[in-house]
């Protein structure tokens, strides 16, 4: 799915210039990368905060409109307000069609219902990770990463290295571990409860089993 955002390039510079531009409701950035100059940028807030809104924006190439010029670009970093619905500043990152970037994307979690932890074992499965790094070609990169969950059981988890990548795709992050993505627990109370259950069961046998009497010893016949 192709996300066009556009841009003007700003030539007013410094601190009082940008508290001007966000009165008027116009987002301050930055644009740079692909070997070339970094260039000052503005956008138009409203636009910019509805389309930040779309996960994909945010894990992207997207095409921005920079008076009139067309170019693929990434959405690097945004600086948002304390406590106003309002964005300070954005940063993008020129991409080249031919070059690799790395690029943090969500992780959708599918299937946790079909898992025999949770349908039969009473399992939670906690997500570890929200996000992964990834590094490809731009034409390669994931809006998301599918996690399926389906064959996860209790006490176990799902690594990185279990993830069902698209082609063109690696995840740097292995290089530094095999990281669990997700895991099956079930809860302590819920344990705790059946272990107690368990063993009032068996307190209950032992007991059903004292109570019986022994069938009472015939005595043998006297001879006459």
């Amino acid at each position: 799915m192709s996300l066009e955002v556009s841009a003007k390039a700003r030539q007013l510079q410094g601190k009082g210039a940008s508290r001007r531009l966000r009165s008027a409701g116009t987002v301050p950035g930055i644009l740079y990368g692909a070997n070339e100059p970094a260039q000052s940028i503005e956008l138009n807030h409203q636009a910019l905060f509805q389309q930040m809104r779309n996960e994909t924006f945010h894990a992207s190439v997207l095409t921005m409109d920079l008076d009139g010029s067309k170019l693929q670009v990434l959405l690097r970093d945004v600086q948002m307000h304390p406590w106003k619905r309002q964005i300070v500043h954005v940063d993008f990152q020129r991409v080249a069609a031919d070059q690799e970037i790395t690029m943090r994307v969500p992780l959708h979690y599918i299937n946790a219902e079909q898992s025999q932890a949770v349908k039969f074992g009473g399992a939670i499965v906690t997500h570890i990770m929200n996000e992964v790094e990834v590094a490809c070609l731009p034409k390669y990169l994931p809006e998301f990463i599918d996690v399926d969950l389906s064959s996860i059981t209790v006490g176990h988890s799902v690594h990185m290295s279990d993830l069902k990548l698209p082609e063109g795709v690696r995840l740097p992050g292995l290089a530094r571990g095999d990281s669990p993505v997700a895991s099956a627990s079930v809860p302590r109370g819920a344990a705790e409860e059946e272990s107690k259950t368990e063993g009032a069961g068996a307190a209950a046998s032992a007991a059903a089993g004292g109570d019986k009497k022994e069938p009472a010893k015939k005595e043998p016949e006297k001879k006459k």
